[in-house]
């Protein structure tokens, strides 16, 4: 049967998508935020409230869907998603998954590889969650978020692929990964495609961490689409200005990988725990980084540099139906 895809507020076909920005968090947190909340407590009508008016200002662009691939360490919360999801009309999907071994929670599942019972525990955990919903909200994920370390695939990342694979295989769920500072995005490809997933149902995020197209030529070539997801945030965590973005993108579209790439900005609108100060001096590197700035900014510029609308249209629209049209769920 034709694959349906979950949001927080239930199945909706692929084509029912229109818009779609593939990589935004409405509420995000580093592991340990939890024990920050005397300082920082959590207020779900605030956090709700914030992502609202965030997602009417992105369907005043006409966006339709947005993708928010928080991991389940990372303050992951359906009710939040569908609350701001039934306030405000926007198509939201969420994620399982876990973060990458820099910056995830780690202890509970290396505890667990050392007794040798976490791969298992950790497909469990997908297949759960996908087939039945996510704790006892019976609100299901539409895609599986994998993340991988600066330059390598550590061996506690690998277990998160090897069980995602095995999802993919059983459920058709779509992937969507983090490669960290744009590296290991080719390594990303070809491990999951050995694993047996599917290349048209990859999403490799962060890609616009590289500047090489020679990089980018790489993952396409596997048949996998890639995501330059962080517009906006530039010269700090490894990010790239916005220019050379650009210019490495408009290359990939003058030879001809428009069916393959989609756009984002990986915007927090609410972080949990305390929110973070931002030094003057980094001020500059996230004044622009909020999850209208390509419609504003980025996209003119596209368009003055000949890209057209058609192609614009693939990359917010066509593209992010293609890769969760997919193939048929079978559970």
């Amino acid at each position: 049967m034709a694959k349906q895809v979950e949001t927080v507020t239930g199945p909706i076909a692929p084509e029912d998508m229109g818009k779609t920005l593939i990589h935004e968090h409405f509420i995000f947190g580093y592991p340990g935020f939890q024990g920050d909340s005397t300082l920082g407590p959590f207020n779900f009508e605030e956090a709700v409230g914030a992502g609202v008016a965030a997602a009417e200002k992105m369907m005043s662009h006409g966006v339709k869907t947005v993708v928010d691939p928080t991991p389940n360490e990372c303050g992951r919360d359906p009710e939040v998603l569908k609350a701001i999801s039934e306030r405000s009309g926007l198509q939201i999907i969420c994620a399982t998954g876990y973060y990458y071994e820099g910056e995830g929670a780690t202890p509970y599942f290396k505890f667990r590889a050392s007794l040798g019972s976490a791969e298992q525990e950790i497909s469990e955990m997908f297949m759960k969650e996908i087939t039945d919903g996510i704790g006892t909200s019976g609100i299901k994920p539409g895609i599986i978020k994998l993340a991988s370390s600066k330059g390598a695939i550590t061996d506690y990342e690998q277990m998160f692929f090897r069980a995602a694979a095995q999802a993919q295989r059983e459920t058709g769920i779509t992937l969507l990964t983090h490669t960290q500072e744009g590296t290991m995005g080719p390594e990303q490809a070809r491990l999951l495609i050995d694993l047996g997933a599917d290349p048209a149902s990859i999403v490799l995020g962060h890609m616009c961490g590289n500047t090489d197209p020679s990089y980018h030529k790489q993952a396409l070539e596997t048949g996998v689409s890639i995501a330059f997801d962080r517009f906006g945030l530039q010269g700090m965590v490894g990010a790239p200005f916005d220019q050379e973005r650009i210019k490495t993108l408009l290359e990939l579209l003058a030879d001809g990988y428009e069916d393959q790439i989609m756009l984002s900005h990986d915007s927090i609108t609410v972080w949990l725990g305390r929110p973070p100060v931002i030094p003057p001096q980094a001020e500059a590197g996230v004044a622009n980084w909020h999850p209208t700035y390509l419609f504003e900014e980025v996209v003119p510029q596209l368009k003055q540099a000949g890209v057209t609308e058609e192609q614009l249209d693939k990359l917010f629209t066509e593209n992010p139906k293609k890769l969760f049209a997919g193939k048929a769920l079978t559970v």
